[in-house]
């Protein structure tokens, strides 16, 4: 698919500024909305660069969606256009949570929200079923990649192996097809590839500038902190524990949560058990990324645990320092490889490995998809029974039909949906 002419810095702006307020769903729901608006709609950017792209971001620690929505603007607009919109994807989510987590702590949960969310979730659920027919069908060009596809699902939805481990052997896979020549996982061939290549001497400077400016931007509001107020105090246990959480975060919040939920419960007394779990609901119920529950982590420790700091400040220098900690890192991940992912993927060699990853991921997204519409659309109720909600399945089907056989604009479609839960806990009274 060809490119259009990019955008300007200004309408590309505005695109990520609503993104960042409607990107519900977790990682399948925000690379799906990203693939059919930047790459179906849009076109600013070819399947080609997109796939390479979410192959780059999907082998770092951290949110997968988050770098590749950096990784997106710098493709656009270079340094000023990552930073839009890995900052813009984050912050309607983080200051709607900071707000959700005040009240939690002063008023109690809040389920004023629950209507508008209950026909969210299952439009979600159809959105992610459509990105699996639009990039299963495009990166799915071979018997073994869709066999490496299914083993990725399989082991990640009924053996639970971890997701670095599975990831890591997909790229062994396609490393060692493309050793052999084997044409298997290798992509449509990438025309636009950078003919100049750096000298050592330079690429050797701009990763040491790049990494070391990125290394003190992330550790100086730490620094400050325990300048401030003593390495024992809770802000800076937290912004330690969450950068260490940061850079082991591989495959997304699900799974770097049964982590932080251990350490910041047990080990550090922070939360209690059901408020990690009304955190997750809360975090559910707000755009961008799912790891932005650890924001509600670090605002709930810092509140609980103040020291002489009053509660209400300490909490929003918690939620801060979580955000700055957790989300800095893959502004850096995108600044340092960025430049070669399309050389990458021009290689044959390290183009099979990427292809398999892409492989892969579509593995990875149907495990992620299976289980949130199985949340979605068949909910555990109080006594432990699973229960269908035909809401939300009627809603489901009927974002699929508009989505995929009508085509229909799926802001629109996920817009629709959030009104008809809306009205639905209007006329049901909850």
């Amino acid at each position: 698919m060809p490119e259009t002419p990019a955008p300007s810095f200004r309408e590309a702006f505005l695109f990520w500024l609503k993104l960042g307020f409607v990107s519900f769903g977790g990682p399948s729901g925000q690379i799906a909305l990203m693939h059919a608006e930047v790459v179906d709609r849009k076109q600013w950017v070819s399947e080609e660069r997109f796939l390479a792209g979410l192959n780059y971001c999907m082998l770092l620690p951290g949110p997968e969606a988050h770098k590749l929505a950096i990784y997106l603007g710098w493709l656009l607009h270079r340094t000023r256009g990552a930073l839009a919109a890995g900052l813009l994807f984050i912050l309607p989510a983080a200051l709607l949570l900071w707000a959700l987590a005040w009240l939690y702590v002063t008023c109690g949960a809040t389920p004023a929200l629950l209507g508008l969310f209950h026909g969210l979730k299952p439009a979600v659920a159809a959105l992610v079923a459509a990105a699996l027919l639009r990039i299963g069908g495009k990166a799915l060009r071979s018997r073994p990649a869709v066999a490496l596809a299914g083993a990725a699902f399989l082991a990640l939805f009924f053996l639970h192996l971890p997701f670095p481990l599975v990831l890591g052997t997909a790229a062994l896979c396609g490393f060692l097809a493309g050793r052999a020549g084997k044409p298997w996982f290798l992509p449509k061939q990438n025309t636009d590839v950078p003919t100049a290549l750096p000298s050592l001497r330079e690429e050797g400077t701009r990763l040491l500038r790049v990494g070391g400016l990125g290394l003190l931007f992330w550790l100086a509001p730490l620094g400050f902190l325990a300048a401030w107020l003593g390495v024992g105090h809770t802000l800076v246990k937290e912004g330690l524990f969450f950068a260490k959480a940061s850079l082991i975060g591989f495959g997304g919040a699900y799974a770097v949560l049964p982590y932080v939920a251990q350490q910041a419960v047990d080990h550090y007394g922070w939360l209690q058990p059901g408020q990690m779990i009304d955190g997750l609901g809360l975090a559910e119920t707000t755009p961008g990324p799912l790891i932005i529950v650890l924001e509600f982590v670090g605002f709930l420790g810092a509140w609980h645990q103040p020291g002489l700091l009053s509660p209400l400040l300490a909490a929003g220098l918690g939620a801060f320092i979580t955000v700055w900690m957790t989300f800095l890192p893959s502004f850096v991940w995108v600044f340092l490889g960025a430049p070669h992912v399309a050389r990458l993927s021009a290689s044959p060699r390290a183009a099979s490995t990427l292809g398999a990853v892409t492989a892969a991921v579509v593995g990875v997204i149907l495990n992620l998809a299976l289980w949130f519409a199985l949340h979605a659309l068949f909910p555990t109720a109080k006594d432990g029974a699973i229960h269908p909600d035909y809401f939300a399945i009627v809603v489901a089907v009927a974002a699929f039909v508009l989505l995929v056989p009508m085509k229909k604009n799926p802001l629109a479609v996920i817009g629709g949906a959030a009104l008809a839960g809306f009205l639905w806990q209007m006329v049901a009274g909850g």
